[in-house]
């Protein structure tokens, strides 16, 4: 596997028209990652605090609508 100073250098030998595309792709796997772990906390119960706290604020009349 490549070091990321090798990794970094070969970012840095692309040519300029390919950042955004690089970007784009490195935006679209850190929001993958990011559902996933969503995901996988919701089907822990690791976020069931924040089902708690929507039920008690609809309780308290402080919930607001989307």
């Amino acid at each position: 596997m490549s070091s990321i100073t090798e990794i970094q250098q070969a970012i840095l030998s692309l040519p300029e028209a390919y950042y955004p595309q690089l970007r784009h792709w490195f935006n679209e796997l850190d929001w993958e990652k990011w559902d996933q772990q969503i995901e996988e906390d919701s089907e822990s119960g690791k976020l069931d605090f924040l089902i708690a706290e929507a039920v008690e604020g609809r309780k308290k009349g402080t919930l607001e609508e989307l």
